[in-house]
């Protein structure tokens, strides 16, 4: 196993390297980055601003900027402004991606890393929970249709996915916010609040922490818990009619031991896959969900560095959710062997 880890982890190099060149020439192709410093108030001068594009190597090719972005660059120190102090030490220096630097914010002139280490913590907070619910639920579900096939409650647990599935979640986040909120307010019930992490007025306790989650964490669990139900149904009935159950069957073994051992695990490989695949995006957050919910997550900074154009740390999330999806279809592919002896990795 330890040289099909070290196979794949050299075989992921390359492809975050051609991914990190694409995400580069698209953020290059929305337009100048420092067009957003030209709209402050205290906005700098026309000459600091050439100096800075010179920093960044803006003015130079893109294959240029490209490698500057990437193992950094030597800068050459300008007094634009004439003050004595050189224009370095309000922007810094790039040390390249390869070195740990991601770069400074356009925005807040902060480096890129301290901006999502300050998101990254609350969108876990919320997506860890949502996760966990979202299997929990749409594994029990799941179940109960494929056992039930073309029953009552398989039929009632079929519509009512397709119809949460069909929704957008933005449709759903408000409706909760209606219901829970404005409604439960009218008729005097204990309104949820609906947005921020914490209540504001309030003491910043993990009663009020939780109490905020409860309208994302719901919109956002029956948004997943749909899609996974159907997912975990679709998968058991197909382990179902397989001729090792059958055999199974035959030999008297009973019901419940023939589901536990060899439907249950066999139909869990599919599900692996489909959370390999989701679970680099809990790093991202909920962009939608946390926008309405003013959640201030990694989702909603990457909605703020959209509208003020803040290309680094655009660059920062995208490479870090990069990189998340290469180590969790790495471990999903690791997991394969815990849970069907038969995949070999020799």
């Amino acid at each position: 196993m330890g040289r099909y880890t070290l196979r794949r982890i050299l075989e992921a190099l390359p492809v975050l390297f051609v991914v990190s060149i694409l995400l580069f020439v698209l953020m290059n192709s929305f337009g100048d980055p420092l067009a957003v410093l030209s709209r402050e108030p205290n906005r700098p001068t026309g000459a600091q601003l050439d100096v800075l594009r010179r920093q960044l190597g803006l003015d130079k090719p893109i294959l240029t900027q490209y490698l500057y972005w990437l193992v950094g660059n030597d800068w050459t120190l300008i007094d634009a402004d004439g003050d004595g102090d050189v224009d370095e030490a309000l922007y810094g220096t790039r040390q390249g991606i390869l070195r740990g630097d991601l770069g400074l914010s356009l925005v807040t002139r902060q480096p890129v890393g301290e901006r999502i280490l300050e998101r990254l913590p609350n969108t876990l907070i919320l997506m860890i929970p949502v996760y966990i619910i979202t299997l929990v639920l749409a594994t029990g579900l799941g179940v109960v249709a494929a056992l039930r096939q073309y029953s009552a409650a398989d039929n009632l647990l079929t519509t009512i996915a397709y119809i949460l599935r069909s929704m957008p979640v933005f449709f759903i986040s408000l409706a909760m916010i209606f219901i829970f909120s404005v409604w439960f307010r009218q008729i005097g019930l204990p309104a949820t609040p609906t947005a921020g992490m914490y209540i504001l007025g309030e003491p910043q306790t993990p009663i009020n922490l939780a109490r905020s989650m409860i309208l994302p964490v719901m919109s956002l669990v029956l948004v997943s818990t749909a899609g996974y139900m159907r997912y975990v149904r679709a998968s058991i009935l197909d382990v179902m009619n397989h001729d090792y159950v059958r055999t199974a069957r035959s030999k008297g073994i009973s019901e419940r031991r023939v589901f536990a051992l060899h439907v249950l695990k066999n139909a869990a490989l599919p599900l692996v896959t489909l959370v390999g695949m989701d679970l680099p995006f809990i790093l991202s957050g909920a962009a939608i969900t946390e926008s309405i919910f003013a959640w201030p997550g990694m989702g909603r900074l990457f909605i703020e560095s959209i509208t003020a154009s803040d290309f680094p740390v655009l660059m920062g999330i995208l490479m870090m959710v990069a990189i998340a999806v290469v180590v969790f279809q790495l471990l999903a592919d690791l997991v394969y062997g815990i849970v069907d002896p038969r995949i070999s990795y020799r």
